[in-house]
Parts: structure tokens; C-alpha cells; sequence
């Protein structure tokens, strides 16, 4: 019997190298792994179908199965997770001394339905009572003019959300026509030192920290996702592309703790490992749907507060069907 031609599209994370070097394989299919920027992924796998598997962000991923059927169908393995306390960057003029402050304000994103803005959201709706009806919204490309959804927005009527098709978001901050911006990647009049911008929270490992011992959440950003036409012509695919992500991710975890020879070019890094263990526990970056059950949730019930996913999704319905977990003997 033939092996599946695939073609796998993410990032080039450390969990995904044993994939991309061969050291471990997907079980009866034969791969091209491609390795690109996390904005080239989506775009080409959302619009185009390029890839039979793909990096996906998980808000959008929601927003389209509240919807229906998505395009591509996840499996739990979270490529990318972050805490976003790092991702808020504020004018240093408007009186914004902390997040209380952002009630009312003017905040540019990149995208109003992606993950890392979705998570901000419900941690002000949450800590602060902040909804995001609160807040003027502007979208608009980072550095780029014309970046767009993935999805059609859900949002009420009168809505305060406007787009800036033909400007970018850090020269709205850069000039003053924003009081902060929500983005994952850092603007570039921040990376210059403009002298009016700064984060949000400048100590933002001790805030993220502090989160996460008091919520045990650890958000999800991007999942991995397969083609919905491709996995239902192939219904075993899931299992195979699960658990090898898996054993690759276990194997990028082993070498945290190697000792003799540092596998990654920092100097502390296995007291960082040590110290991210002590917080969050051995297995910090899970895969799955148990270990993660609370974190999926959550984004669930912020998907639904803030106007994206149409309905409330349960955790059960979020990922494909078949054996996702561990064979146990």
C-alpha cells in the first residue's frame, strides 16, 4: 500500500526539528515539510489550501468552527504558546499607568480575532471588568498596510471597532494617533527606542509569573491542523500526525536538561528550565485535551464574550475524531 504524500507547513520551532530533520517520522505518509513566518503560514492555508497539514492560529480555528465546518480540522498539539502581558505597548503620555487605564482608549491590533489580542481581552474582562465594548478598537497591518481576517466578524452593531486599511499600526503609535497596541510581534518604533513607547508591563516575566500561579493558564496560541478534505479521506491521519508532533515535542524537551553541552545558545538556560518547572510543573507545555481542558475552555467562553465564535463551544467538539491521546499497554 502507498504511503500519503503531505505537505506540512509551521514555524521552525525546536518542537517541531525532529520532524523537519527526519529523526521522527508520521506514521504511513511521506512528508515535505516547509518551515515559514507564522503570518505566510496562515495566509497560505486559510486562502489558498496550500498544505494537507498546517500551523493554525487557534482563535480564528474557533471562530470558524462555531461557524460550521473549517477548512482544516485541529489535532492538540499547540506549536505556539504565550503569555501576552508582553505583547501591550503604550503611548507614555496618556496617563496609562497600568491595565486599569486602557478602559476608554484608542488600541490598535493586527487582527481583532487573533489569539494573542482574544487572550488580552478576556484577561481585562476578567481582572479588571474591562469588556471589550470598552475600548475603541482600530485594526490595522503592524508594518504593512492590508492585512485582513481570516473570518468574517460576528460583532454587534454600533461596535467600536474601525479599520485602517491604508495605515500601519506603528505609525499610529509612533505619531500618537494610538494610545497602545496589542501584537505579537513587536512594533518597530518600539524596537527603535521611540521615547514615548514603552510596554505596558515593563517586568512582564514577574506579571506573567504572577498570572499564571493564580489562574493555571498557560494560553494557547496556534494548534496543528489538517486539511478537512485530506482527513476525511484518510480518518487514521489524526492519530499519526498526533503523535508524532508529540515525540518530537518530548524530544525538544529532553534537551532543556542536557547538561554536558548546551543544545540551546543560552547560558542559563537550565536554570530557566529549573525555574519554569518550579512554577508550572514538569510537563509546563502539554499537549492533549485533558492537560489542557481549563485553558481550551476558557478560550471557548472569551471566543463567545467577545463577539467572535457564535455560539459557546465545548472542548469536546474542538478537535478530530479517533485516538488523540496515548496507547497505554
Amino acid at each position: 500500500m502507498s504511503r500519503l504524500p503531505i505537505t506540512i507547513a509551521t514555524w521552525d520551532y525546536d518542537r517541531v526539528r525532529p520532524l523537519v530533520d527526519g529523526r521522527v517520522q508520521i506514521e504511513g505518509c511521506d512528508v515535505n515539510y516547509l518551515t515559514m513566518p507564522v503570518e505566510e503560514c496562515f495566509e497560505r492555508a486559510y486562502f489558498h489550501g496550500e498544505f494537507e497539514v498546517a500551523e493554525i492560529g487557534f482563535s480564528p480555528y474557533l471562530i470558524a468552527l462555531s461557524r460550521g465546518a473549517p477548512p482544516y480540522v485541529a489535532v492538540p498539539a499547540f506549536l505556539s504558546r504565550m503569555f501576552r502581558h508582553s505583547a501591550v505597548y503604550i503611548r507614555t503620555d496618556r496617563g496609562i499607568e497600568g491595565p486599569a487605564d486602557l478602559r476608554g482608549k484608542r488600541i490598535g491590533v493586527p487582527e481583532y480575532q487573533m489569539s494573542a489580542v482574544m487572550w488580552f481581552r478576556g484577561f481585562l474582562q476578567d481582572e479588571f471588568g474591562i469588556a471589550a465594548k470598552d475600548i475603541n478598537w482600530v485594526q490595522a497591518g503592524l508594518e504593512t498596510p492590508g492585512r485582513r481576517d481570516k473570518f468574517p466578524l460576528n460583532l454587534p452593531a454600533g461596535f467600536p471597532l474601525t479599520s485602517a486599511n491604508d495605515e500601519t499600526l506603528t505609525e499610529m503609535l509612533a505619531d500618537g494617533r494610538l494610545d497602545a497596541v496589542i501584537s505579537a510581534r513587536r512594533p518597530s518604533c518600539f524596537v527603535d527606542g521611540h521615547p514615548k513607547v514603552r510596554r505596558l508591563f515593563p517586568d512582564y516575566r514577574a506579571a506573567e509569573r504572577d498570572y499564571y500561579r493564580r489562574t493555571g493558564l498557560f494560553p494557547i496560541m496556534h494548534a496543528v491542523g489538517i486539511r478537512r478534505d485530506v482527513l476525511e479521506k484518510n480518518r487514521w491521519l489524526a492519530a499519526s500526525v498526533y503523535k508524532a508532533f508529540l515525540q518530537a515535542k518530548r524530544i525538544a524537551d529532553a534537551e532543556f536538561a542536557e547538561t554536558t553541552a548546551l543544545k540551546v545558545g543560552l547560558p542559563w538556560i537550565n536554570a530557566e528550565y529549573e525555574a519554569t518547572m518550579e512554577v508550572m510543573g514538569a510537563d509546563f507545555w502539554s499537549y492533549g485535551v485533558a492537560a489542557n481542558h481549563k485553558t481550551l475552555s476558557t478560550m471557548a467562553r472569551y471566543s463567545y464574550e467577545q463577539g467572535l465564535a457564535v455560539r459557546l463551544l465545548a472542548v469536546e467538539e474542538m478537535f478530530a475524531e479517533g485516538n488523540l491521546g496515548e496507547t497505554r499497554v
